[in-house]
């Protein structure tokens, strides 16, 4: 049942994201306007486009979040590979993802202090010219 849906998902969400799927929702949306007059511009004109875009974006849910979980998921899968294959980078990031907030902001406060530091090695003293 996963494989399938998936597939249907993954499917889905290459064809929903295309710009062809937006050229044929603007033309709906344009065609169900140009109908307003001939309808009366009647409760039940109005419903159709209410109703039609509710349960697609209902459904787009689901599928979007599931090709975002399964793209993330293989991300994190990618990094943690590196970081394996990478000889001094710390095991303890594998699967940082799943840590308390806690641990998250620690390294996060240990990763801006590097970036400082880093970044105050580069710029250059006042005593120092640079060359032209």
């Amino acid at each position: 049942m996963n494989n399938v849906f998936h597939f249907i998902a993954h499917k889905t969400s290459n064809i929903m994201g295309s710009s062809w799927a937006f050229i044929v929702a603007l033309a709906i949306v344009v065609g169900w306007a140009i109908t307003g007059p001939w309808f009366g511009y009647s409760d039940t004109w109005q419903l159709f486009i209410n109703t039609g875009t509710t349960v697609l974006t209902f459904l787009m849910v689901f599928l979007i979040q599931n090709t975002q979980n399964r793209d993330a998921h293989a991300v994190h899968l990618k990094l943690d590979e590196l970081i394996k294959a990478i000889g001094p980078a710390r095991n303890r990031l594998i699967d940082i993802e799943d840590m308390e907030d806690e641990e998250l902001e620690k390294f996060e406060l240990e990763f801006k202090k590097l970036r400082e530091r880093l970044d105050a090695r580069k710029r250059p003293s006042q005593h120092q010219h640079p060359h032209l």
